[in-house]
């Protein structure tokens, strides 16, 4: 028996009248409306003839579904697919058909259930589908039952009728219809993954959808319906040649919103679609971050053209990727070219930075007075005593440093006359320090600058030579060295008899051979960290270096090795666990899991088995680096909640791993800035309610969110700080200036500093912190920079977060390493240290100036059609100086670039399709 629908009729108009009223429109007054005084209001909308005819028919089409002669079922339906489909409307208002429709919904849905199934009902079904959307606010997920129930009949008997009917396209009835399915196919893969249910029918109709997002311009909804489903990895086979780009833009930005581990399989299956389009920057830089070593070898060995290869290298270079990664173990294969090879070992990068240093006005060498500016001061420092003048030559020894790094030229040290070096202007443990410096001076040249550091190494003073050792690992530091020289330079001293020679070949090889994955260095200093015998000093340093060594590498030997050594030190004697030193022991185990997120769980636990306070430090550090640059927020709320814990220190409790914990909550959220910006609000928060300890390193996090890069609202925040009554707050606010400034040269910030050395003339400590944070001001004379990110704040480098953590934690006891004997630390930075440039080579590796343009960058995530991708710009002849959140772009298309992204060394190569100006002028 057919179903009985009640269709509730409206009142036809009369169409004389509709043409009278028509006709009188003129004449009505402006407020004759609905709310118009003395208006009736009406409890039906009227409708035009074209409305009411329309109405008709559909309520004809819906009679004739409850006839009995099954024949005119098709009819019916057909005629009911085309209205729907062919009806137009606002974007504001549903169209007509839906809206006239809408009363008789629960009674089609009725009807509907009434019918065997056929092909006849899996159409209905798709019409019940379209017309759910109406009812999506009372009846949810209607839209995504009909459609499903539609396509398991044509899957049960289409494949058996004589047309072979297939299951129609979701996209056929148009956007708004794809977008509601795409909503409610969310909801129901979680209710069903929540009851364990099947979900493959949801995953193909995803696939389905996303396609058709796709082709429309919405492949952001096209990620975001994949990613709910668990089924991202679908979307390798449906973009194409049009797409790919935008698909893995806005894939590669949501990365720090995801949890592990969807973040990593968004980059992997990023990184295989710019495999597949042969984008082999963009793929070796998701390699680089994925930090793997498989993917990176592939990719640098994909492509062709020597030039791409070469540009390959130098980014493969600036991430400090071993270099056992990329070449060939296999001895049959060929050496790689030369030039190639010293690309991937950074070789010239001396060459190139001082090339750059003349272009931009900056090679001559800068004097402490030059930087100091005393005649500017309010008023001039008084002239202190010999003991002081130790110390304020002490700060000139890092200023210098600093300053002049990588010029070999500095007045000092580099160029000095015969005895009348600067070292000797030094005093007991200064004069170590001082040798040191020349490393930094002769920074990346590792042909002339060994020369230079060479002839302090055969003095007979302990204190020079060893801050020679110290320096000769320092001018290698991020430059590759295939032949291990500075191993063979240094490997005898660190058996020798001499704890201070040990110590600086120890720091010297760390520096030298950061994030190399050295097994040489393995073979030397495990032993001495193993070794009981060894004190705590010398053990923690050994492991610290070879942290640095293999940073981000999760070598779990390594870590079993170093925790075994805490062990049996906690057992034989815990106090050497007391050991001020013991802290950069437990970096160095840390700085092993920089990024590896949870492959770090395993040794945490193991951890807690120490009965020691260093066990809750050692889980703080190892947490924190786990999930350095990761923005997760759960580490973010696990170190808050280190931060808040109460400490009872009557009962021998130690405090100082709330210390890190503020620290990690930087390092989780730096390079995102949402992160960041939410950072910044939990240390207002720290900064007034925290302990002495945790207020203390506020600061310190503050210059790891932000190194070299000076916004307005934090110099006003740290100038603040560095008048805090707790001069332990304002010495680290003061460092925290350097670091956020460090290389950009900015004047504000160099206003507050001579400001602070005028303030704090009768505080030798702060003024020496003062002092160094002017040297880093004006790093490289404003042409190096230590931010951790890089290809355009995408990518971060594991040895710069290696560098920046070991100099501030020495400054979470500022006392008992930076203002003691242990001021050498502050060469650890050296690993964070790298040209801010842009500059463009041949193909014969030849400087190529061009015209290039630099702005801020602009997100362009999301965006349509193809917009500006930096703002503000200014057009200069590169080489040119970048800073934090700029980018460059080529200023003409006479060239094009073998780089994705403009930063560092770029090779060009002319464009073929190019005419220049005069070729134009005569046409």
């Amino acid at each position: 028996m057919p179903v009985e629908l009640p269709v509730a009729p409206i009142p036809a108009q009369d169409p004389k009248k509709k043409k009278e009223k028509s006709g009188d429109e003129e004449s009505k007054p402006a407020a004759a409306g609905k709310d118009a005084p003395g208006a009736k209001p009406t409890d039906e909308e009227e409708l035009s003839e074209e409305d009411q005819a329309l109405k008709n028919e559909l309520e004809m089409l819906v009679e004739r579904l409850q006839e009995s002669d099954t024949r005119l079922y098709r009819p019916a339906l057909e005629a009911l697919r085309t209205l729907i489909r062919t009806s137009t409307s606002s974007m504001t208002s549903v169209p007509k058909p839906l809206k006239f429709l809408r009363p008789v919904y629960p009674s089609l849905q009725t009807l509907y259930e009434s019918w065997p199934p056929s092909l006849d009902k899996a159409l209905f079904a798709e019409i019940l589908s379209v017309l759910a959307m109406t009812y999506s606010d009372t009846q949810p997920r209607g839209t995504l039952k009909y459609r499903l129930l539609g396509d398991e009949i044509v899957a049960n008997i289409g494949g058996s009728s004589k047309d072979g009917e297939k299951k129609s396209d979701p996209g056929s009835w148009g956007h708004e219809y794809v977008r509601h399915i795409a909503a409610e196919l969310g909801t129901e893969y979680a209710a069903r993954k929540e009851s364990e249910s099947g979900v493959d029918d949801l995953i193909a109709l995803s696939v389905t959808c996303s396609a058709f997002l796709l082709q429309h311009n919405a492949e952001a909804d096209a990620v975001d319906l994949l990613e709910e489903v668990e089924s991202i990895g679908e979307i390798v086979n449906l973009v194409d040649q049009n797409t790919y780009t935008r698909v893995c833009t806005y894939m590669v930005s949501c990365v720090n919103f995801l949890a592990p581990p969807d973040d990593l399989t968004f980059l992997e299956t990023a990184h295989k679609l710019y495999v597949k389009y042969s984008k082999f920057p963009e793929a070796l830089a998701l390699a680089i971050r994925l930090y793997n070593p498989e993917l990176i070898r592939q990719d640098f060995k994909a492509p062709a053209n020597p030039s791409m290869k070469r540009q390959l290298a130098f980014i493969i270079a600036r991430a400090g990727i071993p270099l056992e990664w990329v070449l060939d173990q296999d001895e049959d294969a060929e050496p790689l070219e030369e030039d190639l090879m010293e690309c991937l070992c950074n070789s010239k990068l001396s060459t190139h930075f001082r090339a750059f240093g003349k272009d931009v006005g900056a090679l001559e060498p800068k004097s402490l007075e030059d930087i100091y500016k005393s005649h500017l001061e309010q008023t001039r420092l008084p002239t202190t005593g010999g003991g002081d003048s130790a110390r304020a030559n002490l700060a000139g020894t890092f200023v210098n440093a600093f300053v002049n790094a990588g010029f070999g030229n500095d007045k000092l040290m580099a160029k000095a006359d015969a005895g009348d070096s600067w070292v000797y202007k030094n005093k007991d443990h200064g004069v170590t320090s001082a040798a040191a410096s020349l490393g930094m001076c002769v920074l990346w040249d590792t042909n002339d600058g060994l020369g230079e550091v060479d002839k302090y190494t055969y003095l007979n003073d302990e204190k020079i030579k060893g801050g020679a050792l110290m320096a000769t690992g320092m001018l290698q530091c991020n430059v590759r060295d295939e032949n291990e020289a500075i191993v063979a330079l240094l490997e005898d001293f660190v058996t020798d008899k001499s704890a201070l020679l040990r110590r600086s070949a120890i720091v010297g090889l760390g520096m030298a051979y950061v994030g190399t994955h050295k097994d040489r260095i393995l073979e030397l200093l495990l032993p001495v960290v193993s070794d009981e015998t060894v004190s705590m000093e010398l053990c923690s340093l050994a492991a610290l270096s070879v942290g640095f060594t293999f940073v981000g590498s999760c070598n779990g030997d390594i870590a079993a090795t170093i925790v075994q050594a805490l062990m049996e030190r906690a057992e034989s004697d815990s106090n050497q666990l007391d050991d001020k030193f013991t802290r950069f022991m437990l970096l160095g185990l840390g700085l092993l899991f920089v990024g590896g997120q949870d492959k770090s769980d395993v040794i945490i636990e193991t951890l807690k088995i120490i009965q020691h306070p260093c066990s809750k430090q050692a889980q703080v550090i190892v947490e924190m680096c786990s999930f350095a640059g990761t923005s997760n927020v759960l580490n973010v709320q696990s170190m808050l909640h280190y931060c808040t814990e109460v400490v009872d220190k009557e009962t021998g409790g130690d405090d100082i791993y709330q210390a890190y914990a503020v620290m990690g909550i930087a390092l989780t959220a730096m390079g995102e800035d949402v992160g960041a910006e939410m950072a910044l609000r939990t240390f207002s928060n720290l900064m007034h309610y925290g302990e002495p300890t945790v207020r203390r390193s506020v600061p310190l996090a503050l210059a790891l969110l932000s190194a070299s890069n000076p916004q307005v609202g934090l110099i006003d925040t740290l100038s603040k700080y560095s008048h805090d009554s707790d001069i332990g707050v304002a010495m680290n606010a003061i460092l925290a200036m350097g670091f956020i400034g460090a290389g950009t040269n900015n004047a504000r910030l160099a206003q507050m500093l001579r400001q602070l050395a005028v303030y704090y003339h009768r505080e030798p400590d702060a003024l020496f912190i003062v002092r160094v944070s002017q040297g880093l001001l004006h790093m490289g004379k404003g042409t190096i920079g230590i931010n951790p990110f890089f290809d355009d704040r995408n990518t971060m480098s594991k040895n710069a977060i290696a560098g920046l953590l070991a100099t501030l934690l020495a400054f979470s006891d500022a006392k008992a390493f930076i203002l003691s004997e242990s001021h050498w630390m502050l060469f650890w930075l050296v690993m964070a240290m790298q040209p801010r440039f842009m500059m463009t080579l041949d193909e014969k590796l030849e400087m190529l100036p061009v015209t290039v343009r630099v702005g801020q960058a602009v997100d362009v995530v999301g965006q349509a059609g193809k917009p500006r991708t930096i703002s503000g710009f200014q057009t200069h002849l590169s080489p040119v100086r970048l800073g934090y959140g700029d980018r460059a772009e080529l200023g003409t298309e006479e060239y094009l670039s073998f780089a994705s992204v403009l930063e560092g060394l770029v090779i060009l190569t002319k464009n073929p399709g190019y005419e220049g100006e005069d070729s134009r002028m005569e046409l």
